[in-house]
């Protein structure tokens, strides 16, 4: 995934359309694509606040999205 790529479709859209709104447009549209960070260090930093608060749930999801990234499989590990 690159800079400019676009947002998600939340996988909850179709149950709660304003929260999967606020997903894809917010989370993953103006906060995720600030350019403070590049999106591979906004996913390394997001990856690590994960497994530092053993958030399980989330892990799978943003660990793929974390290669997609760019983030090395060695680095995550």
């Amino acid at each position: 995934m690159t800079d400019n790529a676009a947002p998600r479709k939340s996988p909850f859209g179709d149950i709660a359309p304003t929260l999967g709104d606020y997903t894809d447009n917010v989370l993953f549209g103006d906060v995720w694509k600030r350019p403070q960070l590049s999106l591979r260090d906004r996913s390394l930093v997001t990856v690590s606040s994960l497994v530092a608060q053993y958030r399980i749930n989330e892990l799978p999801f943003h660990l793929k999205f974390a290669l997609e990234n760019g983030v090395t499989r060695e680095e995550l590990i």
